[in-house]
């Protein structure tokens, strides 16, 4: 894994704010749930302790709702998906046109997996003996049966997993008890009326085994405090220190404004800088960039990207915000699912335990695009990086495949560093880390 080298003037800005800190202007919003989170230090055995790693198989994974695949990647009735969390495996097939169905992902003679990956079947059917199921679980053929006398076809369906959809998300519950997927969002349904991500499809999956907890790299995307230090280039461009951070039930939220300046800089000379420096960030030549000056340049900024949208799918996006063509507004799900809504940042990130290892995770990387008119394009099929492999060896991520190796570049240090530490436990601070914080505790209370 690679480690940015930035440029001599990134870490002569890093330096001298890290030093100073004087010009940081605090968040003029603080909610009051917020305020009441508490600030006890998060212990450290929970990052790589495999104790806690089976607690949390047995108390969280177990028992919550979790997001498995999209409905345009299972268009066809025989389409499957694989969803492996920890050591669990799950089927999830369409297995009628209208419904959408899951099954623990083993066969019920010997063990073995039915099924890898993502494809299309008529059945599912056992690679070793052949043992053989209808796509709805039901038993469908076991070869010499005569030597089976002790088998019931009604016992021998697949155990079925609770299935249910949002958004175009599909979701799924090893817990057979569980709450509605609904009740289970709280008041998310209504935040993302205006979103409509149903009418979306999958562009880009890129999927990575990353070296650490799948709680650090979670972490790492729950709060833009590392701004300042990880991705020094996007200060001019970022308003780090000025996002918003709102807590709900068990969720909570993120606002990372973009095409302004990051206070930690100060008010900007040129008050177009930070519009020109987003539109670059977009890889349109600064030389082609003309801000008329009637226009607020952050408007203008917006009016850019819906040309790009426009230019790349033919999607009219006139009606769409400022802030939902620009910023980072990122929703996280509660325990592992971060997704942006907006059109311009449309990113989902899935964060998983990989196997019985809690020094390791899978993160997925998608992007949403809007559909084009009259056009329903393929999901992406899912590229695995290797491990030996960085984020921006995958060009369909574009720039963000740089970003995302700058944010790796302090996983493994932070695995390595949480185990070395003589300090108890993690501190975070009370506002910029507040999701990070809200987190921990809800994850908590599902284990204790």
């Amino acid at each position: 894994m690679t480690t940015k080298n930035f440029t001599r003037d990134e870490m002569e800005t890093v330096q001298e704010i890290l030093q100073t800190d004087t010009r940081a202007v605090p968040p003029v919003l603080k909610q009051e749930s917020i305020k009441n989170l508490g600030t006890a230090d998060i212990p450290r055995e929970i990052f790589f302790s495999p104790e806690y790693h089976n607690l949390e198989v047995e108390k969280l994974w177990k028992k919550v709702w979790q997001w498995a695949c999209r409905e345009e990647n299972i268009p066809n009735v025989g389409d499957y998906v694989v969803y492996d969390i920890a050591d669990l495996s799950v089927i999830v097939v369409r297995s009628k046109a209208d419904k959408i169905q899951a099954f623990y992902n083993s066969c019920l003679h010997r063990g073995t997996q039915l099924c890898v990956n993502e494809g299309h079947t008529l059945a599912l059917q056992c690679p070793f003996h052949g043992w053989t199921w209808k796509l709805d679980g039901t038993l469908a053929h076991i070869p010499c049966r005569w030597d089976f006398e002790q088998v019931e076809d009604e016992a021998f369906r697949l155990p079925e997993i609770k299935v249910a959809t949002w958004q175009g998300f599909v979701f799924i519950n090893f817990d057979p008890d569980c709450e509605s997927l609904e009740s289970y969002l709280e008041n998310l349904p209504e935040h993302f009326q205006q979103f409509a991500l149903q009418e979306r499809f999958t562009a880009v999956h890129v999927a990575k085994v990353m070296p650490a907890n799948w709680k650090v790299a979670l972490g790492a995307n729950l709060e833009a405090y590392h701004v300042i230090a990880t991705h020094p280039e996007g200060l001019k461009f970022l308003g780090d220190a000025n996002s918003q951070y709102d807590i709900y039930g068990r969720h909570n939220r993120m606002i990372l404004p973009f095409a302004v300046q990051s206070p930690h800089l100060g008010i900007p000379r040129d008050p177009q800088a930070p519009a020109k420096a987003a539109i670059e960030y977009q890889g349109i030549s600064p030389a082609k960039v003309q801000i008329p000056e009637e226009m607020v340049p952050r408007a203008y900024a917006a009016e850019v990207t819906r040309q790009v949208v426009n230019q790349r799918l033919r999607v009219d996006c006139s009606a769409v915000s400022d802030t939902e063509m620009l910023d980072g507004i990122s929703y996280f799900i509660f325990p592992n699912f971060m997704t942006f809504p907006g059109v311009g940042q449309p990113l989902q990130f899935l964060y998983r335990p990989y196997g019985a290892n809690p020094d390791v995770c899978i993160m997925d990387v998608l992007i949403l695009q809007p559909l084009p008119p009259g056009m329903t394009p393929p999901a992406a099929k899912t590229h695995w990086l290797t491990p030996e492999q960085n984020w921006s060896d995958a060009p369909e991520l574009g720039g963000l495949g740089l970003v995302l190796d700058e944010d790796a570049s302090n996983l493994l240090r932070l695995q390595k560093g949480l185990k070395a530490s003589a300090k108890p436990g993690i501190t975070l601070s009370n506002y910029q880390e507040s999701r990070i914080r809200h987190f921990h505790q809800v994850l908590d209370k599902y284990l204790s």
